[in-house]
């Protein structure tokens, strides 16, 4: 094993051992403080502290090892080692916090900061490619099998756990809770994906070869020119195709329109970009 491999591989575990730290907060300081759910087996394992006060360290455990036998399948090697220790670190800094709490009289804070660490935890650990078990593996194998975003996968996932928690909770504390997992999602959606997603901008033009040059020069972006024509006339056309910080998007916006006003653009979203062509 080389060197690099060997920090790498150590800075892995940090990570999961910070984002495991961070979950467990958000779920007993702010979410069980504030007599709140969770979804996926954490939300089972609130559910059977609040009707049978089982211990949420004991039971994750329980619960995330018998989906790991499971869904070992549909993780690789190293995620599934990575799953195994992240799972053993939260049931154990769930134990470790589970007399942290802070009283408040703003439910909404424990909303807004249970979602917050939750989504950080849960988000840092996906990204080095590992799971907190759980919905996370749904969540992985969606994401594999269906091409769905993983936080997508694990949010429909959770809702459904969040119904059962009717039978100990009262409709109010269920929406809150909901309205924490939204704050979850867009978190751990933004830590997996990065501060600053890619845009692809599919450009059709009357003028491909002065905008492909324009947007090399100005914008900084390498250019891709693909054939094309046109499904009524006919016409054979030079589509260009171009894939850009989201931060930059404004400005080849106004680079388009400023050179050719009749231009066809289209953007997508871009979640991975392999390769440094465009980097």
């Amino acid at each position: 094993m080389t060197p690099r491999v060997t920090v790498q591989t150590l800075i892995n575990i940090a990570v999961v051992i910070l984002g495991s730290f961070l979950f467990s907060i958000g779920v007993n300081t702010f979410m069980i403080a504030g007599n709140l759910g969770e979804g996926g087996v954490t939300g089972l394992a609130i559910i059977l502290l609040y009707a049978f006060d089982i211990s949420p360290a004991i039971s994750t455990l329980i619960l995330n090892g018998l989906l790991l036998i499971v869904g070992f399948r549909y993780l690789s090697r190293r995620a599934m080692y990575y799953t195994i220790f992240a799972v053993i670190m939260m049931s154990m800094f769930l134990g470790l916090t589970e007399t942290w709490t802070i009283q408040s009289d703003e439910i909404m804070l424990n909303v807004i900061f249970g979602g917050l660490f939750i989504g950080l935890g849960n988000g840092l650990v996906i990204r080095i490619g590992a799971t907190t078990a759980g919905s996370a593996i749904i969540g992985r194998i969606a994401h594999k099998f269906l091409d769905v975003k993983i936080a997508t996968a694990i949010l429909v996932v959770d809702l459904i756990v969040i119904l059962l928690s009717l039978t100990v909770l009262t409709v109010e504390k269920v929406l809150l809770t909901v309205t924490a997992m939204y704050i979850a999602v867009k978190v751990m959606d933004f830590i997996i994906e990065g501060m600053n997603p890619k845009k692809a901008v599919t450009i059709v033009s009357e003028k491909p070869e002065a905008l492909g040059t324009l947007i090399n020069s100005e914008i900084g972006r390498g250019v891709t020119m693909l054939n094309g024509k046109g499904f009524y006339t006919r016409t054979e056309k030079d589509i260009l195709y171009v894939v850009i910080n989201k931060s930059k998007l404004v400005r080849l916006k106004r680079l388009i329109k400023k050179y050719d006003e009749n231009a066809f653009v289209v953007v997508n979203d871009v979640n991975s970009v392999l390769g440094n062509s465009f980097v």
